[in-house]
């Protein structure tokens, strides 16, 4: 086996653009959750989903006790992995590392420590919390190096319907809602300008239509539910030198 294909015996959990787009070589996959952290649109991004002129948001992990974060987790192999992972999320996005415990969906394996990326007030592109109807109105107007912020959204929502569609997650989906409605108001809709493929535009056509234009908070979606669990404090780790 080449080595380069070996386990590193670490797992990465990925809460945002890693769901759907990982760029690196990984073995065993797992849909779960870690406690502790909530999933919140309040990082900058001047360079995957921005520029400097006009950064975009993506998602980071904030604090919160009692509060859960659905994901994915990913056996690396291989030091390529690794060094892909720290250039991407340390070195372009200024993310931190810290070392937590997940807990597979499958219910068959036992819970084991996951490395996480997490930005915080301490980033440089530290954005925070706004209205998200303001967050939406900015994710899409932006795009970077690997495209617009609207596809990161879009496409991490979908993800969740497609794989977890019992999770809720009312931030994301609030936030979808209105990026969806955002795309119609502006005619968002040719390949040119549209942040997903063209063969997703009916889709999002529809989506667009079956969304209230009332009650911007309300959720109605079926076989929803939240996880509650006090937690100790994760330990913490400077971002990966490799």
């Amino acid at each position: 086996m080449n080595p380069n294909e070996c386990s590193t015996n670490l797992w990465v959990f990925g809460y945002g653009s890693l769901c759907w787009l990982q760029g690196f070589d990984y073995g065993n996959h797992q849909l779960g959750f870690i406690r502790g952290f909530s999933r919140k649109f309040w990082q900058g991004n001047n360079s995957h989903r921005g520029t400097n002129d006009k950064p975009g948001r993506v998602a980071t992990l904030i604090k919160e006790d009692e509060a859960v974060t659905w994901g994915l987790a990913f056996e690396l192999l291989g030091e390529t992995a690794l060094r892909y992972l720290n250039d991407r999320e340390c070195t372009k996005g200024g993310y931190e590392t810290l070392i937590t415990t997940f807990f597979p969906r499958n219910g068959v394996m036992t819970p084991f420590p996951v490395l996480v990326f997490r930005a915080t007030e301490h980033n440089p592109q530290w954005l925070g919390p706004a209205p998200l109807a303001d967050v939406a109105a900015q994710v899409t107007e932006c795009k970077g190096e690997a495209g617009h912020n609207s596809e990161y959204v879009l496409r991490l929502a979908e993800f969740f319907r497609d794989n977890l569609p019992e999770v809720h997650d009312e931030h994301l989906f609030t936030l979808e809602r209105l990026v969806l409605k955002r795309m119609k108001e502006k005619n968002i809709s040719s390949t040119e300008d549209a942040p997903v493929t063209q063969a997703k535009q009916e889709v999002i056509s529809i989506a667009v239509a079956a969304q209230p234009d009332n009650n911007p908070g309300q959720e109605n979606r079926r076989d929803s539910f939240q996880y509650s669990s006090r937690v100790p404090p994760s330990k913490k780790l400077l971002c990966l030198k490799v």
